[in-house]
């Protein structure tokens, strides 16, 4: 480890050093190879089959471009972007240490992990420590990126595994939870949106469908007018007279969400929805899009999933939601998974129907996302006696 430290010295760059736990498995840990050249590393994920599909016989090539869309379609779209941005950040630190970024070497790996960790110049900028939800995600990003490279990760190596135990011993922290849309909440950020716009009657439909249906902000944009309109849609909707049925791909798979009708048109999601869909004159395709053109016209593209984050923050900051609260705050704690918190906190009924409505894997996972629960309904301390 010594050796490292000293040789990065020399590149006039600075790091901290793995915990010293890292070599609690035995034997000193020797230097990695350094190179100043780590462009390959850098360069694009490579395609698994660039190379086969060369060699392939032309009428095979239309079925290779068909894989290469299953392999893109194997994770999704925003995995692949943190994948991408995280594999750049550690090519950039190896470059600037000096150090090869291929082949993998476990050792290389502990030692960024432990300047993310620290908050080392070299490899966050401002200083700042990343939580260990970031380290543990670049450390996925890593090792997905050499797996796609045909050169596998060891990440129970002692270098790795040993260092994120004790950045995770040392470092971890209680999540933290966005705040909760509640109904009336929902109901003074409506008000703040312009009825008579096309962009507002979008905007009305997306919270109302989001909060009801309990739906992932991924999941209100995929979705389409009907079954497989579109290649990238998620999902798809039925209205019925008591509501509507949406069918949607999740991160645990395809779900059914039904969504019924409100007690008012006002707040009523299915009412919403067919006004926006009615006069934005849409009847196949993507359900929620762009509005161009001063408001006047509205595209074919898909809205981007970071639309309904940005909107409830809005309409969030437009309503006075939490006046308790700095803008700066209100900011920070209110995003589309504000929605579904909002439902799991506000719905009095079984928690079965809202761990379903929610496509959560246990009840443990729903009661995190309820706000408003009574935490000591189950009273422990007078069933014992006391």
């Amino acid at each position: 480890m010594a050796q490292i430290i000293e040789q990065n010295s020399e590149n006039h760059t600075e790091t901290s050093p793995a915990p010293s736990d890292s070599t609690a498995a035995g034997g000193d840990i020797s230097a990695p190879t350094a190179s100043a050249d780590s462009a390959t590393a850098d360069a694009g994920l490579p395609s698994p089959l660039s190379e086969a599909g060369n060699a392939l016989p032309a009428h095979l090539a239309q079925l290779a471009d068909r894989a290469r869309d299953y392999v893109e379609a194997a994770s999704a779209a925003n995995t692949r972007k943190a994948y991408a941005s995280d594999w750049k950040h550690f090519s950039a630190w190896c470059r600037r240490q000096g150090l090869e970024v291929l082949p993998p070497d476990p050792q290389v790996v502990g030692l960024y992990i432990t300047a993310c960790a620290e908050g080392a110049r070299a490899a966050v900028a401002g200083h700042k420590p990343n939580s260990v939800t970031t380290i543990e995600r670049r450390l996925s990003a890593i090792s997905w990126n050499y797996a796609q490279r045909g050169t596998p990760l060891d990440r129970k190596d002692r270098h790795i595994a040993t260092v994120l135990a004790g950045i995770r011993n040392t470092r971890a922290a209680p999540p933290r939870q966005k705040e909760a849309v509640l109904p009336e909440h929902l109901i003074a950020m409506l008000e703040t949106l312009p009825r008579g716009t096309l962009r507002g009657l979008r905007d009305r439909a997306m919270l109302l469908i989001g909060f009801a249906g309990g739906l992932r902000r991924s999941e209100i944009v995929g979705l389409d007018v009907g079954r497989d309109q579109t290649k990238d849609g998620r999902g798809w909707i039925e209205i019925l007279d008591k509501g509507m049925v949406v069918t949607v791909r999740g991160k645990r798979g395809w779900r059914e969400v039904e969504i019924g009708r409100g007690s008012a048109d006002a707040t009523c999601p299915v009412v919403a929805l067919q006004t926006w869909l009615s006069l934005a004159r849409i009847a196949h395709g993507p359900l929620f899009r762009r509005v161009r053109a001063q408001g006047k016209d509205v595209g074919a593209d898909r809205l981007l999933d970071q639309e309904v984050a940005r909107l409830v923050k809005k309409a969030a900051l437009a309503a006075g939601v939490r006046p308790d609260l700095s803008e700066a705050e209100r900011a920070e704690k209110f995003s589309g998974h504000s929605l579904r918190a909002g439902l799991a906190s506000s719905a009095e009924v079984d928690e079965r129907y809202v761990q379903r409505q929610l496509g959560h894997a246990s009840a443990e996972m729903t009661r995190r996302y309820q706000r408003r629960r009574d935490r000591f309904r189950v009273n422990l301390t007078k069933a014992a006696g006391l």
